[in-house]
């Protein structure tokens, strides 16, 4: 254990300053009277409907009074462990009751959830896990295909701060707890509106995810806003399959839920014909997901498929808006614009807009929320209905990037705006729409990822000696990275041996679809020796765009 004067204690003595700082600064966006705390919404939610159901899933059924009453028996064995307001803990399950469990316990105390993509193999999970200075992990024995057990078993002895694994599903190892063993006296309450609720990994330009360290008083301000744009009520019900350990799904599933007195509905992971069944039994009326999950939906479903889905929220593209509303009826659905760094949710569209406002991406800034627009080159601020890059400011932006002061600067401009990298259009009325991302960020089927990590990864085959990677349109996923790679001199390799080899040593979703061997990369280069990577682009298109399935 690092002592009181080490750096990583100075480290978190910093982030809970800078936390406290944002959060006085924008204190006066937010309404006093509503809670500002999870523990505090979860407890008013309790108190005003005790018997209604909070959370369904995976067999579990838990209402507000008995969601309350277990997150703060959870909390006491936490407590019992040793971790305390400030501390990081990891949570790598898929969605369950567990992991809201957790999520709200580790909030009453003050502690920081940091969200584990399950789809991430040994390294980048040890790597995540020492970022972050855990100080444990809750995880699930099994999911899918994955056997978490021996992978956590492989990293553990590589985590210096790690003092405790705390484990779902069947009989644990010697060297962890069953999640069971997190039953104690409910302790006194440490959060504050400041506590960093999570460190939320997103992928940016470097080769290694950010973690965004997001307030528990932004997120529910946020989950607020975006509860009003979808025309959530008490009562609702609603389904979200997206994966909690996004932001899109713990701010705008779970606290959305929470929030408007909803019942959240969920499965442990996507599967059309599940969530279809899941709905129908449910009786359902909002929905929320991403392109990949609603491309599913629309191939699965039939004329008798029962749904009675009135509203929900779509990151998807305009086509496919359109045929959620045509084919499924779903009249109130919402387009929405967001990113990690502000909770996610910054602009929607709202459920009663007329719809081909909806369809066509016109959306409003959600309460509190502020937008300006400028050119990417000059800086200058630009007109409505001319295209420029998004910045904002509220009170559910980030407080920054843990432990990274610099990218955290840079992230700001000199007077506080959050620069996004993304380009959108304003109208009069203060409509936003999003355009495109400014930067090289790929999104397959709802994950985003960072070129540059995957070109680190292949880098490190002793054959390559260069790498880019890009982007390739793909009519389920959106879109499916793509690499060119030069190898060292004489050798030789098959593109689907290196292929296969990325996927033994990267989440599925960010080993390449397809990798071309060239000579080098000079002929795409600029002046100042940056690789154009919509030239690559577009040979990539040639190269490989029949071949997309």
């Amino acid at each position: 254990m690092p002592e009181a004067g080490s750096s990583n204690d100075a480290a978190k003595a910093a982030v809970r300053a800078t936390a406290r700082a944002t959060a006085r600064a924008t204190a006066d966006l937010v309404p006093a009277a509503l809670p500002q705390t999870l523990p505090a919404a979860l407890a008013l939610a309790a108190r005003e409907r005790p018997d209604q159901e909070a959370l369904v899933i995976a067999g579990v059924r838990l209402t507000y009074s008995e969601l309350a009453g277990r997150v703060e028996r959870v909390a006491g064995g936490l407590q019992q462990l040793g971790i305390v307001a400030g501390d990081n803990v990891a949570i790598c399950l898929g969605n369950c009751s567990q992991w809201v469990l957790s999520w709200f316990a580790l909030a009453h105390l003050g502690a920081t959830a940091i969200p584990v993509n399950t789809r991430w193999k040994d390294d980048e999970l040890a790597w995540a896990m020492r970022y972050t200075d855990a100080r444990a992990l809750i995880f699930a024995d099994r999911l899918l295909k994955v056997d978490f057990v021996a992978m956590v078993d492989r990293v553990r002895a590589t985590l210096p701060e790690l003092r405790h694994c705390v484990m779902t599903g069947a009989q644990p190892p010697a060297w962890a707890l069953p999640f069971a063993a997190l039953d104690g006296a409910a302790p006194a309450c440490a959060a504050s509106p400041d506590s960093i609720a999570l460190i939320q990994f997103t992928s940016g330009s470097t080769s290694r995810p950010k973690g965004v360290m997001l307030p528990q008083h932004g997120m529910l301000t946020n989950a607020r806003g975006s509860a009003l744009a979808v025309g959530m009520r008490a009562g609702d019900r609603y389904f979200s399959p997206r994966p909690f350990f996004h932001v899109a799904a713990s701010t705008g599933g779970i606290l959305r839920a929470l929030v408007s007195g909803a019942c959240l509905v969920s499965i442990p992971t996507f599967d059309a014909a599940d969530a279809i069944t899941m709905m129908q039994q449910e009786q359902c009326e909002l929905f929320a997901g991403n392109d990949a999950m609603f491309l599913k939906l629309l191939e699965s479903v039939d004329s008798s498929h029962g749904l009675r889905l009135r509203g929900g929220q779509a990151a998807a593209s305009p086509e496919v808006l359109r045929q959620l509303h045509e084919r499924l009826g779903i009249g109130g659905l919402c387009c929405s614009y967001g990113l990690s760094e502000a909770s996610p949710g910054v602009s929607f569209s709202r459920y009663d807009d007329p719809i081909e406002e909806r369809i066509a991406g016109w959306m409003w800034p959600l309460p509190g929320v502020r937008l300006r627009l400028r050119d990417p080159l000059t800086l200058a601020d630009v007109p409505t209905g001319q295209a420029g890059e998004i910045l904002i400011k509220g009170p559910s932006v980030m407080v920054g990037y843990y432990k990274l002061p610099d990218e955290t600067r840079a992230a700001f401009d000199a007077d506080g705006w959050l620069m996004t990298g993304d380009l959108g259009v304003l109208k009069d009325d203060g409509r936003l729409r999003f355009i495109g991302r400014h930067k090289d960020i790929i999104r397959v089927g709802g994950e985003n990822l960072s070129p540059a990590e995957v070109e680190d990864l292949l880098l490190h085959h002793p054959d390559v000696t260069a790498a880019q990677v890009i982007g390739l349109p793909d009519a389920r996923l959106g879109e499916v990275p793509v690499a060119y790679v030069a190898l060292r001199s004489g050798a030789a390799i098959d593109p689907a041996v290196l292929v296969a080899w990325a996927r033994e040593r990267i989440a599925g979703f960010k080993a390449p679809r397809f990798i071309g061997i060239v000579a080098g990369f000079d002929d795409v280069m600029t002046g100042s020796g940056k690789p154009q990577k919509n030239v690559l682009r577009e040979r990539a298109l040639r190269d490989f765009g029949g071949q997309a399935r």
